[in-house]
């Protein structure tokens, strides 16, 4: 997988967002506020490939968190980047 290029998280009013920048990817709709995790994620992930095992080989050295919590919250988050269509497969 991949975030489409054109996506970036910045910081809007202190919390982390993801925009599109270009004319072709502004909608407002597409403006999400991410957490703390999914923001960690997203800058690791940002102009490379990853798998969702990547992710959550981050989500535990990071959060020293068991496995299969770190997957389930991957998953969720992966999830909502597919919804709104912020990666590619």
């Amino acid at each position: 997988m991949r975030i489409i290029e054109g996506f970036c998280l910045r910081n809007v009013m202190g919390r982390p967002t993801v925009i599109g920048e270009s004319a072709s990817l502004v909608d407002f709709n597409k403006l999400v506020t991410l957490n703390e995790s999914a923001a960690f994620l997203w800058r690791s992930v940002e102009g490379r490939d990853f798998t969702l095992d990547d992710l959550v080989g981050m989500l535990v050295s990071r959060y020293q968190i068991a496995e299969e919590v770190a997957k389930a919250d991957a998953a969720d988050i992966l999830e909502g980047w597919k919804k709104v269509g912020f990666i590619k497969e």
